[in-house]
């Protein structure tokens, strides 16, 4: 697993889109600061938008780097949570304009997986993720589901098939500034 993530952290920092195993399904990742890089993304997904994007953190200190203020019920929430749950927060900051909404919110999930923990931990940031799909299908349930379309435009495949055989995406709950709690995905 080391020298996948190893080769993961350093086409990161070269700006490039890596293919990867998640807390939940396989996602394409890329720096949350590189905006050819975000735009790579959104053209391998053949999206029109931006939606569906977020950053995945691996510590509620890192998480503090990317939102101005954190609401006090998120720390509930995320230690309450059953599953991986992804929080969309008010004013978030440091990334790309591209990965804001327009109120300028920021959908962060702390990753629960040790391949994720560590590969952020050696990128010393968070990483963007998005479901390894064109815009539209349905989410692989496995890498073997990924389509080659989408592992021949990344810059690196990290090979650990086993790590995510998972079709279930995660809760999203959005927070307003007020700490009001909206359901998105359950």
């Amino acid at each position: 697993m080391n020298s996948e993530i190893d080769q993961a952290v350093k086409t990161i920092k070269e700006g490039g889109v890596i293919l990867y195993p998640t807390d939940t399904i396989w996602g394409l990742g890329c720096d949350p600061k590189n905006e050819e890089a975000i735009d790579k993304i959104i053209s391998i997904k053949k999206r029109a938008d931006k939606n569906g994007m977020l950053i995945l953190v691996n510590s509620e200190h890192l998480l503090g780097r990317y939102v101005k203020e954190i609401p006090e019920v998120c720390y509930d929430l995320i230690d309450c949570a059953d599953k991986p749950l992804t929080i969309v927060y008010p004013n978030g900051q440091y990334v790309s304009p591209k990965l804001l909404a327009s109120d300028k919110s920021l959908a962060i999930r702390l990753a629960k997986n040790d391949f994720c923990n560590k590969l952020i931990q050696k990128l010393k940031s968070g990483i963007v993720s998005t479901s390894a799909n064109i815009s539209g299908e349905p989410n692989p349930n496995g890498f073997n589901e990924i389509s080659d379309e989408i592992k021949n435009q990344v810059d690196y495949v990290v090979y650990l098939p086993e790590l995510s055989n998972s079709s279930q995406s995660s809760q999203i709950i959005k927070i307003s500034e007020k700490s009001e709690i909206q359901i998105i995905r359950k």
